[in-house]
């Protein structure tokens, strides 16, 4: 059985590797911006510099249907950082009925275990938003383009 040491120097690491979860799902959120922005900011200047005319509305819907499964596998992205995240808490919360005291279970209960938006409003729910909202362009561009 490990000593009380032991479960402190475990559970910091436990707590780092989270963090560092957040932190490279925080990056992937700005790479997809950064790429459907890209993106559709050269399908643009193609459009504007009519660089597209002879094969125009195919060019246009490839760049659509790209943007558009883009965002699909960003909101893909999301939905796996939440469960790695919510594996990783669970974890912590596993490892903190062994100290003597419980911070992420306490802080948990006190925002009602995210069931009261008054309380906490889950970022998971708001970050998912993002690409819905980048895909809307994408979504327009198909529609002009392919109709």
């Amino acid at each position: 059985m490990e000593t009380q040491q032991e479960l402190l120097e475990i559970y910091k690491l436990h707590v780092e590797m989270a963090d560092r979860v957040s932190q490279r799902r925080l990056q992937t959120n700005r790479f997809y911006i950064a790429l459907l922005s890209g993106l559709f900011a050269f399908a643009a200047l193609l459009f504007n510099k009519n660089m597209i005319l002879e094969y125009g509305k195919i060019v246009l819907v490839v760049f659509s249907v790209l943007g558009m499964i883009l965002c699909l596998i960003w909101l893909i992205n999301i939905h796996s950082y939440k469960q790695l995240n919510s594996g990783k808490f669970k974890a912590i919360h596993g490892l903190e009925k062994q100290l003597s005291y419980p911070f992420y279970q306490k802080e948990w209960e006190l925002l009602k275990e995210g069931q009261q938006t008054k309380t906490y409003f889950q970022l998971t729910k708001v970050e998912k938003f993002l690409p819905l909202f980048m895909m809307i362009p994408y979504v327009l561009l198909f529609i002009f383009s392919a109709f």
